[in-house]
């Protein structure tokens, strides 16, 4: 959206033209006189329109689509030149090509989220996110507004940051109201499934299940989040001792996800109930689900990475037969979540090693840590 500081007759002449009026479908369209547009077009800077028709022109240019706009902007610099006048307009919002740009810039996010490359994405997200006031948006503007401040979160929640000001669970409510301006039920749902991941990185572990139980038969997501909510129902109630119910429910996930077709998906599934299965006591059965998911592993990004090698390293630390194993793997996980700026895994390798020096009187061989 462009705006006009003043209207003077040369800002009137470059809208009907950009409009592509004559002067009398130009002088309804506005609802004046004929000779008042013809007086514009001839006297241009040195007359200025009354305050009501200035607030008419003023509502001719917004009402105008972008073509409309970027046509009036173009004009209004040749004409200005002509004149020696300077441009007098005001940019409120993004041309049609900066949404396409925003797009691509945030194509270019996810894949950098995906490879936790968090000083790029930043760097992408917030010459966006800086860059607009979102009450000057239109509606495509606040949805992409909405999904960078998602994205936004997602890396938020990457590094750690789970609570607080600027944190992802505040982007992802940042988020979710613009989703519900727009009316967006899947969006918003989607949002509701990142916000008790949140809560479960907190330890907010009954809380998180409970959401996780109610978006699992929600109609507003895919069938694949609804499959990931059931999955992770069970890898809520597992953190918190509930081990047996939960392998009964993520054994249903992955049923779901070899139905559907998401192999990265199945094989991350095997990670977390090879974790139930440790928990419940089942050994065996926790190293067979570990190697199959360490065997089908589709991406190779270092938050997986990490993820499974904790995964895998806290099951060999069950048995006192591959206890060294197990540490060293997880020193080996620890080390690469510190490189990476992954902070919740690293705390979570950390709490597991004090756990397991605890229990068997271990000393640490590192001093860092991460998640499962």
């Amino acid at each position: 959206m462009t705006t006009v500081h003043e209207w003077t007759g040369l800002e009137a002449r470059a809208l009907r033209r950009a409009l592509r009026m004559s002067v009398r479908v130009f002088a309804q369209h506005l609802g004046v006189a004929p000779r008042t547009v013809a007086k514009w077009d001839q006297l241009g800077t040195t007359v200025r329109p009354r305050p009501d028709t200035q607030a008419i022109l003023d509502t001719a240019l917004a009402r105008a689509n972008s073509a409309t706009h970027l046509r009036f902007e173009t004009l209004l610099l040749e004409l200005g030149q002509d004149v020696d006048q300077g441009l007098r307009v005001t940019r409120m919002g993004p041309r049609a090509w900066d949404y396409e740009t925003w797009t691509d810039d945030l194509d270019r996010a996810v894949v950098a989220l995906s490879r936790q490359s968090f000083s790029y994405a930043t760097d992408l997200l917030n010459r966006w996110l800086t860059r607009y006031d979102p009450h000057a948006l239109d509606d495509k503007g606040l949805y992409l507004f909405a999904r960078s401040t998602t994205l936004l979160g997602d890396l938020q929640r990457d590094q750690g940051a789970v609570a607080g000001p600027l944190s992802a669970r505040r982007s992802y409510l940042n988020a979710r109201s613009i989703y519900g301006q727009l009316d967006i039920p899947r969006r918003i749902a989607q949002l509701d499934l990142s916000l008790a991941v949140v809560a479960e990185m907190a330890g907010r572990l009954d809380e998180a299940a409970k959401e996780y139980e109610a978006l699992a038969v929600d109609d507003r997501l895919s069938p694949r989040d609804r499959a990931r909510a059931r999955l992770w129902v069970g890898t809520a109630l597992s953190k918190n001792d509930k081990n047996d119910y939960a392998a009964r429910l993520m054994t249903t996930a992955i049923r779901e996800f070899e139905n559907l077709g998401e192999p990265e998906d199945w094989s991350v599934a095997h990670q977390k109930l090879a974790l139930a299965h440790r928990g419940a006591g089942n050994f065996s059965e926790a190293l067979r689900l570990i190697d199959l998911a360490r065997a089908t592993a589709v991406t190779d990004a270092p938050m997986q990475r990490v993820r499974l090698e904790t995964a895998y390293g806290h099951v060999l630390l069950s048995d006192r037969a591959t206890v060294d194993d197990g540490v060293v793997i997880l020193d080996r996980a620890a080390r690469e979540a510190a490189q990476h700026g992954l902070a919740h895994q690293l705390r979570s390798i950390e709490g597991i090693q004090r756990t397991i020096q605890g229990e068997i009187r271990l000393p640490l061989h590192g001093d860092q840590g991460a998640t499962e």
